[in-house]
């Protein structure tokens, strides 16, 4: 049985929480929807302190923000791209077009058509954490998306030139430097100078999840993703320095981000807390990392692989790194993550960053039910049917003309009645099943 060595802060404490920012952001919404561009511009002045007629940048000051970084930071930033651009290209190439003729005469298919209009938030408020313009905007375009539309906050009173540079070269083709909620709403309902979106994506805050959590329905959204998360699964073939290093790696994005350790070795666990409180000594970001470790950090000695297991399918994790005997068991096994990390040679940094594949993931849970964010997001596969020949329409409304009569639904028997009757030369009344 799962033992806890350490355990995170209560889950009242955590619902609680989660109550007063459900509160408050419903509250920012509506007045938004009220107030529109005014809502906004007070919001961004309280919350973000930054103030402006018109939060969109213009082509020179994007040009100036590109101007401020070196020749490798914009080629680095390049090379990230181009990797999230090319597994999205082989993502939507696996995304085919269907048409079938499944009975003689019967034509079905399906295509995949791109969103119209995204709004993609780029979260940095504490980080300029530009890879999520790679991963929201490059994907959008690789779907072939018309329009969009970013939003990042300011960073330390001004527009964050890394983030610019890489919303402009992803091909953003609107950008605004507006953050938090007032950014999600202004997106998601429209204001006199920003024009509606159809979807929103990308990672942020609490207060950003649960603003895309309210507006789902109003708009599309890419996922639930809130503070990052990260489950650790490791045996003895590793130590506690590397495991240390990847939970607090992923704890110093924001104070209530979980780091959990799943492992079947006491030694390494233990050794692990000593190589955090140690490293904690170290870390820049320590006052941020020490607090998520604090309150939501936790670690769990297994019985077994198997046991942990089951552990990592209940935690469901945005984040997995895997390092054990046996990566393969979890690959093959595991059914509950938004991204597996496999080998103690990768880790959650290099998927966050430039790997390739895509860091919005499904955070508190929602990997129980959905992936990430990929190019398939952006695209809506709908279905159309044709019928060829009136042998077909017959064959096919005389199901059709039955079945809705047991439903009792005689309007929907006549569409196939009429049918049978002009191209079958059936003699139905009106309100009749076919024979």
């Amino acid at each position: 049985m799962a033992q806890w060595l350490k355990r995170s802060i209560a889950a009242a404490s955590k619902d609680e929480a989660q109550s007063q920012v459900r509160a408050t952001v419903e509250t920012l919404l509506a007045d938004i929807a009220k107030r529109g561009d005014v809502a906004v511009r007070e919001m961004s002045a309280r919350f973000d302190h930054w103030d402006r007629t018109d939060f969109r940048l213009t082509d020179a000051e994007i040009r100036a923000c590109l101007a401020e970084l070196s020749g490798r930071a914009l080629d680095d930033i390049r090379f990230a791209q181009e990797q999230v651009r090319n597994f999205a290209i082989h993502q939507r190439e696996s995304m085919k077009n269907v048409e079938v003729e499944t009975l003689p005469g019967v034509v079905l298919g399906h295509k995949h058509i791109p969103v119209n209009a995204v709004g993609c938030y780029v979260p940095g408020g504490k980080y300029p954490l530009l890879a999520s313009a790679h991963m929201s905007v490059v994907t959008a375009k690789v779907a072939g998306v018309p329009r969009i539309a970013t939003c990042a906050p300011p960073f330390q009173g001004r527009p964050a030139p890394a983030i610019v540079a890489a919303q402009y070269l992803a091909g953003a083709d609107e950008i605004r430097v507006l953050g938090g909620v007032q950014a999600i709403g202004a997106m998601a309902l429209g204001t006199e100078s920003i024009a509606a979106v159809d979807m929103l994506v990308g990672p942020g805050n609490a207060y950003v999840a649960e603003a895309k959590r309210q507006l789902y329905g109003r708009v599309g959204i890419d996922l639930f993703a809130g503070p990052t998360e990260t489950l650790l699964i490791a045996d003895d073939t590793v130590d506690g320095e590397i495991c240390a290093t990847d939970l607090l790696g992923q704890a110093e994005h924001g104070p209530t981000s979980p780091a959990i350790l799943l492992t079947t070795s006491e030694k390494l666990a233990r050794d692990t807390m000593a190589q955090i409180e140690r490293l904690l000594g170290m870390l820049p970001t320590a006052e941020i990392a020490r607090k998520a470790w604090e309150d939501y950090g936790e670690v769990i000695l297994c019985d077994d692989r198997a046991e942990m297991l089951r552990e990592a399918d209940r935690i469901a994790s945005e984040h997995v790194q895997v390092m054990t005997a046996d990566d393969d068991y979890f690959l093959a096994n595991m059914t509950n993550y938004g991204a597996l990390f496999l080998g103690p040679r990768t880790n959650v940094s290099y998927g966050d960053k430039v790997i390739g594949t895509n860091h919005t993931l499904p955070t508190l849970g929602a990997a129980r039910y959905t992936g990430g964010l990929w190019v398939g997001k952006f695209l809506k596969t709908v279905t159309y049917q044709r019928v060829l020949t009136d042998a077909a329409s017959t064959m096919v409304g005389e199901y059709c003309s039955r079945l809705c009569m047991l439903e009792g639904f005689v309007g929907h028997a006549e569409q196939a009645n009429i049918r049978l009757r002009r191209y079958g030369g059936r003699n139905i009344g009106y309100g009749e099943a076919a024979e």
